[in-house]
């Protein structure tokens, strides 16, 4: 992810904090998510000079991104210095 693709999901993520707060995102449409984040995408869109199409896709990217960052985070966490689950499991056979 590239610093500006950073600030632009940044600014998304704190969007959506509170755009999003009484949402439950198992039970709601992703439609629904999304119209919701609809006035964000569209401002930066336009300071972008994008279409909101290309916005959009670019906010499913680094959605994508950010999930798979999140993953390694946490697969790292349960990892270190041997303390990790699997290490843990690994140790109860």
């Amino acid at each position: 992810m590239t610093d500006e693709h950073k600030i632009i999901w940044e600014r998304i993520s704190a969007y959506a904090e509170e755009a999003l707060k009484d949402i439950d995102p198992q039970k709601t449409q992703v439609s629904v998510q999304l119209d919701a984040l609809r006035p964000i995408l569209e401002e930066i869109a336009g300071e972008k000079g994008i279409s909101l199409e290309d916005m959009f896709i670019l906010y499913m990217d680094l959605a994508s991104e950010a999930g798979v960052e999140a993953e390694a985070k946490f697969q790292e966490s349960m990892e270190d210095g041997g303390s990790g689950f699997s290490h843990m499991a690994n140790r109860l056979q």
